[in-house]
């Protein structure tokens, strides 16, 4: 059982993005000091100003990393799917939670804590690599989302979003899908509900995207990417 569990626990970890070039040897040695936890859609990971105690990382379903405002307005600020970790930069620094994460649908997430992971980093200058490429690519992601936000028009930014969403989390098969609803993308993309829903119609209307209960599913990639200018 334990070494099923093990196993399990090994592929799991090899499998995320960062993680999958290093020595067996070191991933063995992260999944030592991992445990598998499951989360319904809607169920609170952590909330924002949570002690940062663990690192996650994303066996299946998607995750919603956002942040609310005292008044009740709300911003998804990215959507963390298979094969990704979140929760690193409370980790790495010790201090409190910088947004909320929430599960996006049913959930299988693997967890170590802080106490195990920051010996293995310091120890080993692989990890330690990974874990700055990992920063590096989250202010990259994040300036590029702001450059959109400040300098694109609302059906470019849209697009440009909802092509690298589809991207990063392509399910088996290359379908594009963004497991998100409508209300979700259009707070990632800082416009409204109304003014999302009415530009996503016309894709509809035109077989770029089609909308399928909480998911959209690209239909012609290339027509958004076009719309982002990613082409």
């Amino acid at each position: 059982m334990k070494s099923a569990r093990s196993a399990r626990l090994v592929a799991a970890i090899g499998e995320t993005a960062i993680f999958g070039d290093l020595a067996p040897e070191t991933i063995a040695e992260l999944a030592r000091y991992a445990s598998v936890l499951k989360f319904k859609r809607g169920d609170y990971i952590f909330r924002r100003g949570d002690p940062g105690t663990s690192l996650f990382g994303v066996v299946s379903g998607t995750v919603r990393m956002s942040s609310s405002s005292a008044d009740g307005k709300s911003a998804v600020l990215n959507l963390i799917g298979a094969g990704q970790i979140f929760g690193e930069i409370a980790v790495l620094d010790g201090l409190g939670r910088t947004t909320d994460a929430i599960a996006n649908v049913n959930c299988e997430i693997w967890r170590i804590e802080r106490r195990n992971l920051m010996p293995l980093i310091r120890t080993e200058p692989a990890l330690a690599v990974k874990f700055i490429d990992l920063l590096c690519a989250r202010l990259r992601w994040t300036s590029e989302h702001l450059e959109q936000v400040i300098l694109q028009g609302l059906a470019t930014r849209l697009a440009h979003m909802i092509v690298k969403l589809a991207e990063r989390n392509s399910r088996a098969g290359g379908a594009l899908v963004v497991d998100m609803t409508q209300q979700s993308v259009s707070e990632m993309v800082g416009i409204s509900r109304e003014s999302a829903n009415k530009v996503i119609s016309v894709w509809a209307e035109r077989k770029w995207v089609s909308v399928e209960n909480r998911m959209l599913v690209i239909l012609d990639a290339g027509a958004l990417r076009n719309v982002a200018g990613l082409v």
